[in-house]
């Protein structure tokens, strides 16, 4: 039954060209070469013709020279890349933290374990003397409140 429903619905399709081609082109040749039989050069061009090509840009390493040209600009390009891209960015990503932040934990760790085993506290109450600390007076402090 589904073929049959199938069938009657691509039925339709059979008449449509595959290709769509607008009605309003046409194609006009002007040209009576296209029916004259092809003609062969009688001399081989020289190879410093085909070498250099007619419209060529330079990207401005070299004026005068194409594969001085593009030679430079590879080398500029792998170097540009690989270098300094790939090389730059693995140093970046593998440099020491800035400000010495692994040193300094380290550091506190070692003054750790050296106050641990010395028997001695882990923080000494009286790491600053007393007398060299300048405090404001409670004149200077006015109202100020202080949160300890």
């Amino acid at each position: 039954m589904s073929s049959l429903v199938r069938s009657k619905l691509f039925s339709n399709l059979r008449n449509v060209p595959l290709v769509l081609k607008p009605l309003h082109i046409r194609c006009i040749s002007t040209s009576k070469k296209n029916r004259d039989p092809a003609t062969v050069a009688s001399g081989v061009p020289s190879n410093t013709e085909c070498d250099k090509p007619k419209n060529w840009i330079s990207y401005g390493f070299s004026e005068s020279d194409i594969e001085e040209d593009r030679h430079v600009l590879h080398m500029t390009m792998f170097i540009g890349v690989t270098v300094l891209m790939v090389f730059g960015g693995f140093l970046l990503a593998y440099r020491p933290q800035p400000l010495g932040r692994d040193w300094a934990q380290r550091e506190a760790f070692l003054e750790l374990r050296r106050r641990e085993k010395n028997g001695l506290p882990l923080i000494d109450p009286n790491y600053l003397p007393a007398d060299k600390i300048i405090l404001p007076t409670d004149e200077e402090l006015g109202d100020t409140d202080i949160v300890i």
